[in-house]
């Protein structure tokens, strides 16, 4: 198979030219798993095939500028991110001071993102506080999403859909189905503090 021109025409020799297709197929396996994408579903998706992405990911194929494209718009990334390399370290720091926090409810119930806005994920962190004797009815989320949320301080009840109501005290932990209605409701006359964990599962067909 002809090799990438994109990759080899700058000079690039043969050992450097190994290492970009390795590290090009590591990166699409991770973005891809990371959107919820079986081989299947990313071929149909980007008009390339099953075999051939296979092929990219295990390294065993350069891919041509037009496949990487192909690629890359169907992942919604620009292609230098699919043979960029990896740095091997990454922090971020939110002070409070620059989280975001959304009030809902006269600033009743607030809920403050402990991870960065930027870029696409499928688990959010908050930190949620709730006014004395506040209830939040909250819509159902995406199908497939699931909470985890552990009490701080006070004491918590959780309805989820048609399922019995949960009460919860400092400590406590619950992991709920979030695709209903629920509704958080502080029992207490301090305000309440818990944290949240969001998950969304995209669900993968063939």
């Amino acid at each position: 198979m002809a090799s990438d021109p994109a990759i080899v025409d700058d000079g690039i020799g043969r050992e450097d030219e190994d290492e970009v297709t390795i590290r090009t197929g590591r990166n699409l396996r991770r973005m891809r798993t990371r959107r919820g994408h079986s081989l299947d579903r990313l071929a149909k998706i980007a008009g390339v095939s099953r075999a051939m992405l296979g092929q990219i990911e295990t390294g065993k194929s350069s891919p041509t500028l037009s496949i990487l494209s192909k690629i890359a718009a169907a992942l919604e990334i620009p292609c230098s991110a699919l043979i960029a390399e990896r740095e091997e370290t990454s922090i971020v720091t939110i002070p409070r001071s620059k989280s975001k926090v959304l009030f809902s409810s006269e600033g009743r119930f607030q809920s403050r993102a402990l991870f960065p806005f930027e870029g696409e994920r499928k688990l959010e962190f908050y930190e949620i506080r709730i006014s004395p004797h506040h209830s939040e009815q909250a819509d159902p989320h995406q199908h497939g999403t699931v909470e985890n949320l552990v009490v701080a301080q006070g004491t918590i009840e959780i309805i989820a859909g048609k399922q019995p109501p949960q009460i919860l005290g400092e400590g406590d932990a619950i992991i709920f189905d979030a695709d209903v209605a629920h509704v958080y409701r502080n029992m207490t006359g301090t305000e309440a503090v818990l944290y949240l964990v969001t998950t969304y599962i995209e669900e993968v067909r063939g």
